[in-house]
C-alpha cells in the first residue's frame, strides 16, 4: 500500500525514514485491513501477481499520489524465513523507472507477527505514471540469486491545484497582466508580418520550391530527429525532452528576414519562407511532437497536447494568412498595418524583455548542463543543415544563405509559448528550458555570426 502526505492526502510526513517511519509502517499494517483497496486515490488494475511479493491484498496495481510529496509504500514479504530475525533476510531493490516523477529515497526491512516486509520511501515530483521494478534479492547466496521480480506495480503522481508561488512578492509570470496586454499586439504585429509577404514570390516558389522544400525538410524533419537524438544520447527527463522536440519542430523564427538582410541573404525569400513554414507547422509540428513522444515514450508518462499545440500555431498562423489576404484585398488597410509594424515591434521587444527576465527566474532554476550543452548546439546544427543542403542542389549564395538561416534560426518564443500554454505549470516550466536555451543562444551565435560577417566583410571587400 502507499501512504503519504500531501493537499488532499493523509499519512506520514518526511522521508520516512529510521525507527519513527518503521514504526509508523508498522501501526499502518496493524490499523489497515488488507483486504482493503489500498488508501485513497488507489486505483484498480489487473494484478500480474506475485509468490512472495504483494502491496496491500495484491488487487492493486496502479498507486496515486500526490505531486511534491513525500510517503512510503509498504511491500509485504511471505519468502520463507523473512520474519526469521536470527539470520540476514533476503533484500528489496526498488526501481523508479522515471525518476521525473518517482525517485526512491531508501528501502528498510521490517518484521510483524509471522510475516515481514518492506518500507519503502519515496518522493514525487512531476505528474505522470513511474512504473516500479520490485526485486527480492538472496544476498546470502554467492551471486545473490533474484528470488522474485514484479514489474506490474507503479504510481501515478497526480498533478494538484497551483495555489502557490515562489514567494509572496513575486507572482509566477504567466500571471503577469503584462502577458496578455501582449496578446493582441502580437495578434496585430503578425497580421502585419503576412502584409509583408509578396505574393510574386510566393508565385515563384510554387513555380521553384527548392529553397522553399529544402527549409520544410530542414525544419520538420531534419531538426526534429536531431532533437530525438540529443534526447536519446543525453537520456533526457521526459518533459525537457518534449521542450527540445517542439523547439526544434518549430518554424523559422520571425527574425530571419532581418538575419538575411544583415548576412547578404534574400529578404523577400525570407519572408515569404517564413510565412510558408508557419503555416506547415499546423500540420508538421503536432505531427512530429505525436510521433517523437512515442518514439520515446514520453506519451506514457506525460501526456502530450497536440490539440493545444495546434491552437497555439493557428494563433500565429490565421493573422498572418490574414494579412496576406488584407494586402491583396484591401491595399490602404495594409499600408496602415505597415505603418504601425515598428512602433508595435517595439513595444512587443520591450515586453518580451521584461517577461524573459521573470521566465528566468522559474525556468532556469534548477538548469543541468546536458540541456545547455544541447541548447547550445541547436542552432549551430539547424545552420549547417540548411546551408548544406542549398549547396546540395547549387542555389545562389544569398540563397543558401536564407535557407541556412530559415532552418537554423527556430521561433523559440513561439515554442516556449505553446509549452506554457499547453502543459501544466510545473511540466510546462521544466520543459520550457529547451526553448529559452535555445532562444537564448541562438540570439547570442547569430549576433556574433552578424558581427564576423561585417568584420570580414570589412577588411576583404573590394575597394
Amino acid at each position: 500500500m502507499v501512504w503519504g502526505r500531501g493537499r488532499g492526502y493523509l499519512g506520514l510526513e518526511g522521508g520516512c525514514s529510521g525507527a519513527v517511519s518503521v514504526l509508523g509502517a508498522i501501526l499502518l499494517l496493524l490499523c489497515l485491513p488488507w483486504g482493503s483497496q489500498g488508501t485513497t486515490g488507489a486505483t484498480l488494475g489487473t494484478a500480474l501477481g506475485g509468490r512472495y511479493l504483494s502491496i496491500g491484498d495484491g488487487s492493486v496495481v496502479e498507486f496515486e499520489f500526490p505531486e511534491e510529496s513525500e510517503g512510503i509504500i509498504v511491500i509485504s514479504s511471505q519468502y520463507p524465513g523473512q520474519a526469521n530475525g536470527t539470520r540476514p533476510g533476503p533484500t528489496l531493490k526498488v526501481t523508479s523507472l522515471d525518476t521525473e516523477v518517482l525517485t526512491i529515497k531508501n528501502v528498510s526491512a521490517i518484521t510483524w507477527g509471522g510475516g515481514g516486509g518492506f518500507v519503502v520511501s519515496i518522493h514525487s515530483g512531476l505528474a505522470g505514471l513511474a512504473p516500479l521494478r520490485i526485486q527480492l534479492v538472496d544476498a546470502r547466496e554467492a551471486p545473490p540469486m533474484l528470488i522474485e521480480e514484479r514489474a506490474d506495480f507503479c504510481i501515478k503522481v497526480s498533478p494538484e491545484e497551483d495555489t502557490t508561488t515562489l514567494t509572496t512578492d513575486l507572482a509566477h509570470f504567466s500571471e503577469n497582466p503584462i502577458l496578455y496586454l501582449l496578446l493582441p499586439l502580437i495578434f496585430i504585429n503578425k497580421c502585419s508580418f503576412g502584409c509583408k509577404v509578396e505574393l510574386e514570390v510566393l508565385k515563384g516558389l510554387l513555380q521553384s520550391p527548392q529553397p522553399m522544400l529544402l527549409g520544410l525538410l530542414g525544419q520538420f524533419l531534419v531538426m526534429p530527429f536531431y532533437a530525438f537524438l540529443m534526447a536519446k544520447l543525453f537520456m533526457l527527463p521526459k518533459a525537457l525532452a518534449l521542450g527540445l522536440i517542439i523547439t526544434c519542430s518549430s518554424p523559422g523564427g520571425g527574425g530571419s528576414y532581418l538575419f538575411s538582410l544583415l548576412l547578404g541573404g534574400d529578404v523577400t525569400l525570407a519572408i515569404s519562407m517564413t510565412f510558408i513554414s508557419t503555416v506547415a507547422a499546423t500540420g508538421f509540428l503536432p505531427l512530429s511532437s505525436a510521433i517523437y513522444s512515442r518514439l520515446l515514450s514520453i506519451h506514457e508518462t506525460l501526456h502530450v497536447p497536440v490539440s493545444k499545440i495546434l491552437g497555439s500555431l493557428l494563433f500565429i498562423a490565421i493573422p498572418i494568412v490574414a494579412g496576406v489576404v488584407i494586402k491583396a484585398k484591401l491595399p490602404k488597410l495594409s499600408q496602415l498595418l505597415l505603418q504601425v509594424i515598428k512602433p508595435f515591434s517595439f513595444i512587443l521587444l520591450l515586453g518580451g524583455l521584461f517577461l524573459a527576465y521573470h521566465m528566468g527566474v522559474f525556468i532556469l532554476a534548477g538548469v543541468r548542463l546536458p540541456i545547455v550543452l544541447v541548447g547550445l548546439t541547436v542552432p549551430l546544427v539547424g545552420l549547417l543543415v540548411g546551408y548544406c543542403l542549398a549547396t546540395c542542389l547549387r542555389l545562389p549564395v544569398a540563397q543558401r544563405r536564407t535557407v541556412s538561416l530559415e532552418v537554423g534560426v527556430q521561433n523559440s518564443l513561439l515554442a516556449l509559448a505553446m509549452l506554457q500554454l499547453s502543459l501544466r505549470r510545473l511540466q510546462a516550466d521544466y520543459a520550457s528550458q529547451a526553448p529559452f536555451i535555445v532562444a537564448l543562444s541562438g540570439t547570442s551565435e547569430m549576433l556574433a555570426l552578424v558581427i564576423g560577417h561585417f568584420i570580414y566583410s570589412s577588411l576583404f571587400s573590394g575597394p
